[in-house]
């Protein structure tokens, strides 16, 4: 009896045992699934990964002759060409006249080519010289009167020119505005004419070096109506190589629309292959470089944790209290993610680098005694790289907002084509800076290029020799402390030769000797 009991009560506990084990046993596997992601320390040494040959489709640089005398209007027109102001000036025409028939009360005469160059040139003039109200260029009878605008053309006929540039034909509009609300409506189709032909002459004239950046560029306004422009850009000089706008208002939230923008601006083809390509931690994701690498393109970024496949909570992360130039590193086949300690923490992906090749940079370091001391801190790779290409896409977006040619304008499309005319003239002064190799600033150019859009010729001084004598007005100063070197000796035949004659519009001074007649050698050079 106690024998059959003890029996029962021993299969009983085993039975629950046995089922106990079976419960826990699948937790124990997902567990062992997943296994912890651990940094790897400055101890660690890094592979580097395997070189891009850099093969691109053409050879890098300027695609125009540079034995070719190419003025700063010769280059615009590369972008604005006469073909496309033509097609330009007729859907004007055809807004206007529209207009006109719909009651607008103005007289209008049709545009041509030239009147708009010399439109175009005007609005330069405003970005320049820079007046609350269009208006005020055309203001009379006051002490701040401009004299140049009234000299190209009225100020009715500016206005009048500005409220009818039309892009897109607008016999065309209406079919294109019956479909609102639909997948086959184009709300960009009013830029796309122009917009193509200026894409098109971005690849033509010019082919990128190795590094490039991608970059997200559009004014305020804009964003607001829903407009988002990326460039594709030539980390040397800022050239702007690809541009698209799109027009989705939830873009920076969704990470496959952002994947196709920068997809769309990398065309292979064009380009060829081994590039390096810069961006920011909007676009920034392992699903992007991954296909990247895999078309021989190289790419490297910020980017954020909360994007997926990027590393989290691993373990031997860095904290808040991680002194700086601490870094942390985890290679995922050709995926390296870095953690490196600033002021804040920075984090950066790259399928280009390594971890760490011995770099540093200069940071101001606050003692326990309040005494600031610069000292070296190590910086990763990626870091370094990055910040360097960076910095020289920002020249772009420099130059556009110094002199941009942006107006205050109710339509959208409008505001685009403004800024078409910036990138027109940015790159034609890149371009001008490539093929003469001249130290002429991004003012002095637009200057220039604006003298020759409004038909008209920038006023000279006039170069005469005079002694350094006449520029002074105190008697005592003998003649022989005047002396100078005169800069062409200098320049031209490596001597020191002294001189007291200058010229007085360049305040330079040159010889005027019989023998020797710097000041016509020079301003004949």
């Amino acid at each position: 009896m106690l024998e059959s009991l003890f029996d029962y009560l021993l299969t009983y506990f085993l039975l629950l045992f046995y089922r106990n084990e079976e419960n826990i046993a699948p937790a124990r596997k997902k567990a062992r699934s997943q296994p912890t992601l651990s940094w790897k320390t400055e101890r660690d040494d890094d592979v580097a990964p395997p070189p891009l040959r850099f093969l691109p489709a053409r050879e890098p640089g300027v695609q125009l002759s540079s034995g070719d005398n190419h003025t700063p209007l010769d280059l615009f027109k590369l972008f604005f060409s006469e073909e496309a102001v033509e097609t330009l000036c007729r859907n004007t025409n055809k807004q206007a006249a529209r207009n006109v028939a719909g009651g607008v009360k103005y007289k209008w005469t049709d545009l041509g080519p030239e009147e708009f160059y010399r439109y175009v040139g005007l609005t330069f003039y405003m970005a320049m010289i820079k007046l609350d109200q269009i208006t005020d260029y055309w203001r009379k009878n006051s002490i701040f009167t401009i004299p140049f605008p009234t000299q190209v053309m009225s100020r009715d006929r500016y206005r009048f020119i500005s409220w009818n540039i039309h892009m897109s034909d607008p016999d065309e509009d209406p079919a294109n505005d019956a479909k609102k609300g639909t997948s086959e409506y184009d709300r960009l189709f009013q830029v796309k004419p122009l917009m193509s032909t200026i894409q098109s002459a971005c690849n033509s004239y010019y082919h990128p070096r190795r590094n490039l950046a991608v970059d997200n560029r559009m004014n305020e306004k804009l964003r607001k109506l829903g407009f988002r422009m990326f460039v594709l850009s030539d980390s040397s000089n800022g050239y702007t190589v690809e541009f698209s706008v799109n027009t989705i208002r939830n873009l920076y939230e969704d990470q496959e629309l952002l994947y196709e923008c920068v997809m769309s601006l990398i065309n292979k083809r064009y380009l060829g292959s081994g590039y390096h390509v810069y961006m920011d931690s909007l676009f920034t994701s392992p699903k992007l470089f991954k296909d990247l690498i895999t078309c021989k393109i190289g790419a490297c970024g910020m980017y954020r944790e909360s994007i997926r496949d990027c590393p989290h909570d691993a373990d031997n992360a860095l904290t808040r209290t991680s002194p700086r130039g601490k870094y942390r590193w985890i290679r995922d086949g050709s995926l390296l993610f870095v953690k490196w300690m600033d002021k804040h923490e920075v984090s950066v992906c790259s399928t280009i680098h390594r971890a760490f090749t011995g770099d540093t940079v200069q940071r101001k370091v606050k003692s326990k005694k309040l005494v600031y001391t610069t000292q070296s801190i190590p910086c990763p790779s990626p870091l370094m790289e990055y910040n360097k290409v960076m910095g020289g896409v920002g020249l772009s977006n420099q130059l556009i907002q110094y002199y941009t040619a942006q107006h205050k304008t109710l339509k959208w499309y409008r505001k685009l084509f403004f800024y078409f005319l910036d990138i027109a003239a940015t790159n034609s002064y890149i371009l001008h800076k490539e093929l003469h190799q001249d130290s002429r600033t991004y003012k002095a150019f637009m200057e220039e290029l604006t003298t020759q859009l409004c038909g008209v010729k920038q006023k000279k001084g006039v170069h005469v020799p005079v002694t350094a004598a006449d520029q002074v007005t105190d008697p005592k100063v003998k003649m022989t402390n005047l002396r100078r070197t005169c800069v062409y000796c200098r320049t031209y035949r490596g001597t020191k030769a002294k001189t007291y004659w200058m010229c007085k519009e360049c305040d330079l001074y040159l010889c005027l000797l019989p023998e020797r007649n710097c000041f016509y050698a020079w301003h004949s050079d």
